[in-house]
C-alpha cells in the first residue's frame, strides 16, 4: 500500500513517441503497403538530434571517481535545462511526424472502447450510498451520494470538471465524509508532484469552508466530534512524509499542533482511522519495519500510545474488531502470519496465532466484519480470497481461469453477510461482485462495458512458466487474438516490473486491445522483485539479489524467442519508474535481444541518486536498493546501473519518458540517459526522449488525456515492427 507500485492496468504510468519522417504520410486507405522494415526508410540524416553540452564533474566515493558529464541537468529552475528538454521534445515530435494519423486513429479507437457516461457501482456507507460517475465527453470524474436509496435525489459532492478547468494537470484525492454526513474533505495537487492542499465542503449548504491546509500527503482521518482532523506533511526537498499534525476546523492552519515528527529520515508516516471508527492511527514504515500508534477518535486531544515498538525486520499492520487488535505480522513468518492481540495489551509478547505461517502462501490482507474474517492470500502467483466465520466452516470463493485477479474492493460497514470483491483476467474486463458469504451466491453487478463490440471469446491467455538460468521458475501470463501463430514471426510485448514487492497482475486492458488487434501479443513477466510467488520471491530481488531481475526478464525473453512466440526482430519491451531500471539494465545487458523497448519514468542513475539524501525517497529506499555509502553496496548498485553502464556499442530503438515535476524519479534521469546514449551508442535506431512540461510521476490527469500518450506509444512498437502503412 506505502510502497511505489507501478501497474499499467490500474491506470497510471503511459508514454509518447518515436520514429522518422519526410516524404511518408499514415494513411488507412485500400492502396497502402505495409512497410516490413521502416527504421531505414525515413531520412532521418535530415533530424538533427540535440546534444547536450558536457560539463565533467567528478563523482568520488570509495576511492572510486566517476565523471559525470551532464550532473548539470539537475537544475529544473536553469532556462539552459529547460530549452534541453525542449529541444529533445521537438526532435521526438519530428521523429513522429509521420505518425500523426496513426496516433489519432489508435487513441479515437481506445476512447471509443470506454462508455463516456459511465458509473461506479454505489457503496453504502452510514446511511448514504456513494457513487463516481463520469459524463460525456468530459475528463475528470462526478462524486456524489443519495441518502437511504438509490431512487433518492442525487446530490454532488464535487464535480471536477468544474474545479480542473483552470490547470494544465488536476488531481483530486483524499476524500472523506465526517462522522455526522455533514463535511466532505477532499485533497487537490495542481502540478503532479504529489503535494496536496486540503480542504473541506459543507454537504448541506455546498459552501467550501475557509479552511485550507498546504504541503499534505492528502490523507487524513475525522475524529468523532465531527470538527478534528488529522493530516500528514511533507518535507520540503525529499518531499518525505515526516509529521502528522491536528487541525480543528475554523481555527487558523499556523495552530495546528503538531502531533508526530518521524525523525528517522529512512521512514515516512501517515494517519487514518479504523474500519470500527474507534481509533486514529499513526502509521511509520520503511520497507523492512513497521511502527503504529492510537488514539480513540473520541478523544482527539488526547494522548497516542503504540502498539508494538519498531524492531529492524518486524513488519506489521494492524486492523481493529471488537476488544482486539488483529495483526499480519512476519514475526518468525516470512510469509506472514496473523495474529490477535487484547485492545490494551498490544506487545508482540502478547500475540495471539489466528492464522499460522505456510510456505505456499502469501498472506496479503485481511478485511473484518462482525460475523467474518476475510484473508487475501496469494498461492503459485495468483491472488485469492478466503472466507472464514468467526464461527463456522471457512471456504474460499472459487474461481472460473486459471491465471485472474480478485480481490476485496469497497467494504465500509461491518455488520453484513455481503463481501464486494473484484475480479478480472487478461481476457475478462474489470467485475464487480458482491457475494453472500453465508450462502456462497455471488451477484454481477457491473463488469467493464467494452464499446465497440468486444468478444472475449475472441482473445486467448496462457501461463506459462519459465525456468531461469538459476533454475527459478518465472511465471509469465500473456493474452493474444486467436489465431495468432506461434511461427516466430509475430510480435511481442513483453512487460516488467520486479521491485517492492509489488505483484504484476494479469488484468484485463480495454487499450491493449488496439496492439492485439493487429497482431501483437503481450506478456508480464513475474520476475523477482515483485511477489507474486511469495515473500522470497521479493527477497531474491532486492539489494545484492537485485540482477536476478534483470536476468529473469532476459531469461523470458529468450524463452519466447526459442519457442517461436516471436524473434528479436519482433520482440518488444516495455517498463515503468523502477521497471524503467528494468528496462535500462536488459538493453545494456542484451541489447541484441530487443527491436526496441519503451522506458517510462525511468529510475537509471542508481548510484547518484542514492547518495544523495535531499531527493525524494532515497533514504527511505535503502532496504530496496542497499546504501551506497557502503563500499559494498556502492560496487554492486555500479555494476547494473543503467547510466552507468552505458558502452559505445549497438542499442534498440528507445522511447523513454518523463516528467519534469515527477517527485519520484526526478526527471533528470532519463535526460541525462539519452544525453549519455547519444554519445555513446554506435548504432541509428530511434533513441527518443519526452518530458511532459506538466506532469509528474502519474503522466497526464484527466480520464481520456492520457490515452495520446498510450496511443504515442503504441505507434512506437507498431512502427518498429513494420505494422504502419503508408501511401504506395
Amino acid at each position: 500500500m506505502f510502497k511505489e507500485i507501478t501497474k499499467l492496468g490500474l491506470g497510471t504510468i503511459l508514454i509518447i513517441w518515436f520514429l522518422a519522417a519526410c516524404n511518408s504520410e499514415t494513411t488507412t486507405t485500400t492502396e497502402d503497403t505495409v512497410m516490413e522494415n521502416p527504421i531505414g526508410l525515413y531520412q532521418k540524416a535530415a533530424i538533427e538530434a540535440p546534444t547536450a553540452k558536457k560539463v565533467p564533474k567528478e563523482l568520488t566515493k570509495h576511492d572510486d571517481t566517476r565523471i559525470d558529464n551532464y550532473y548539470w541537468l539537475n537544475k529544473r529552475e536553469d532556462q539552459a535545462v529547460v530549452d534541453y528538454l525542449n529541444e529533445e521534445n521537438d526532435y521526438t515530435d519530428k521523429m513522429t511526424a509521420h505518425l500523426k494519423d496513426l496516433r489519432e486513429e489508435l487513441f479515437e479507437e481506445i476512447k471509443g472502447r470506454i462508455k463516456q457516461d459511465d458509473q461506479s457501482v454505489p457503496y453504502r456507507d452510514r446511511g448514504y450510498y456513494y457513487i463516481t460517475r463520469y459524463e460525456e465527453g468530459q475528463e475528470y470524474p462526478i462524486y456524489a451520494r443519495k441518502k437511504g436509496s438509490l431512487e433518492a435525489n442525487e446530490k454532488i459532492m464535487l464535480n471536477v470538471n468544474e474545479m480542473a478547468k483552470d490547470y494544465d494537470y488536476y488531481n483530486v484525492g483524499g476524500l472523506s465524509v465526517s462522522m455526522n454526513n455533514k463535511l466532505l474533505a477532499f485533497a487537490e495537487d495542481t502540478l503532479s508532484r504529489r503535494i496536496y492542499t486540503i480542504k473541506f465542503k459543507n454537504l448541506e449548504t455546498g459552501e467550501l469552508l475557509e479552511d485550507a491546509i498546504p504541503g499534505t500527503t492528502g490523507g487524513l482521518a475525522w475524529a468523532n466530534d465531527n470538527k478534528t482532523v488529522f493530516y500528514t506533511t511533507r518535507e520540503e526537498g525529499t518531499l518525505r512524509a515526516y509529521k502528522v499534525f491536528r487541525h480543528v476546523l475554523g481555527t487558523p492552519v499556523s495552530e495546528d499542533v503538531e502531533i508526530w515528527h518521524e525523525s528517522d529520515n529512512t521512514f515516512s508516516c501517515f494517519a487514518y482511522k479504523t474500519k470500527s471508527d474507534k481509533y486514529i492511527v499513526i502509521g511509520s514504515y520503511q520497507t523492512l519495519s513497521q511502527e503504529y500508534r492510537v488514539l480513540e477518535a473520541d478523544n482527539p486531544t488526547g494522548k497516542f500510545r503504540v502498539i508494538q515498538p519498531r524492531e529492524r525486520n518486524l513488519e506489521y499492520g494492524i486492523a481493529h474488531f471488537g476488544d482486539k487488535f488483529y495483526i499480519r505480522t512476519n514475526l518468525d513468518a516470512k510469509n506472514f502470519r496473523l495474529m490477535s492481540t487484547p485492545e490494551n495489551a498490544t506487545t508482540k509478547d502478547n500475540w495471539e496465532e489466528v492464522i499460522p505461517h505456510r510456505k505456499d502462501v502469501l498472506l496479503e490482507g485481511m478485511d473484518i466484519f462482525k460475523k467474518y474474517l476475510v484473508l487475501s492470500e496469494r498461492k503459485s502467483g495468483i491472488s485469492q480470497l478466503r472466507i472464514r466465520p468467526w464461527e463456522g466452516t471457512e471456504h474460499y470463493i472459487e474461481f472460473p481461469e486459471d491465471a485472474y485477479v480478485a480481490y476485496t474492493s469497497t467494504n465500509p460497514e461491518f455488520d453484513t453477510d455481503i463481501l464486494r470483491f473484484g475480479y478480472t483476467s487478461m481476457t475478462t474486463p474489470s467485475s464487480t461482485f458482491d457475494y453472500n458469504m453465508e450462502t456462497k451466491k455471488r451477484e454481477l453487478l457491473k463488469q467493464q462495458e467494452v464499446i465497440g463490440g468486444f468478444n472475449k471469446d475472441d482473445y486467448q491467455s496462457e501461463r506459462i512458466y519459465v525456468t531461469a538460468r538459476d533454475g527459478a521458475k518465472v511465471p509469465v501470463s500473456m493474452v493474444y487474438k486467436k489465431g495468432f501463430e506461434k511461427d516466430g514471426q509475430q510480435p511481442l510485448l513483453l512487460y516488467g516490473y520486479g521491485s517492492y514487492g509489488s505483484s504484476m497482475e494479469p488484468y484485463f486492458s480495454s487499450s491493449r486491445l488496439s496492439l492485439l488487434d493487429r497482431g501483437f501479443a503481450f506478456a508480464i513477466a513475474h520476475i523477482r522483485g515483485g511477489e507474486e510467488m511469495g515473500r522470497h520471491w521479493y527477497e531474491d530481488g532486492k539489494l545484492l539479489n537485485k540482477i536476478n531481475t534483470f536476468n529473469d526478464f532476459i531469461d523470458c525473453g529468450e524463452y519466447l524467442v526459442k519457442n517461436k512466440y516471436t524473434n528479436p526482430e519482433k520482440l518488444f519491451a516495455m517498463g515503468g519508474s523502477a521497471g524503467g531500471l528494468l528496462m535500462g539494465a536488459i538493453v545494456n545487458m542484451r541489447p541484441d535481444l530487443w527491436k526496441g523497448a519503451v522506458a517510462a519514468v525511468p529510475f537509471v542513475d542508481v548510484i547518484t541518486t542514492m547518495l544523495d539524501e535531499s531527493i525524494p525517497l532515497t533514504t527511505f529506499e535503502y532496504d530496496e536498493w542497499g546504501n551506497p555509502n557502503e563500499k559494498e553496496y556502492y560496487d554492486y548498485m555500479k555494476s547494473y546501473s543503467p547510466y552507468d553502464n552505458v558502452e559505445a556499442k549497438e542499442y534498440p530503438a528507445l522511447l523513454i519518458t518523463t516528467g519534469l515535476h515527477d517527485s519520484q524519479v526526478q526527471y533528470w534521469e532519463p535526460a541525462k540517459w539519452v544525453a549519455k546514449m547519444r554519445e555513446m551508442r554506435t548504432d541509428d535506431e530511434p533513441l527518443l526522449l519526452h518530458t511532459n512540461m506538466d506532469a509528474g510521476h502519474g503522466g497526464q490527469s484527466g480520464r481520456f488525456r492520457r490515452f495520446k500518450e498510450t496511443a504515442l506509444e503504441y505507434a512506437f512498437f507498431l512502427d518498429l515492427a513494420g505494422k504502419v502503412k503508408v501511401k504506395g
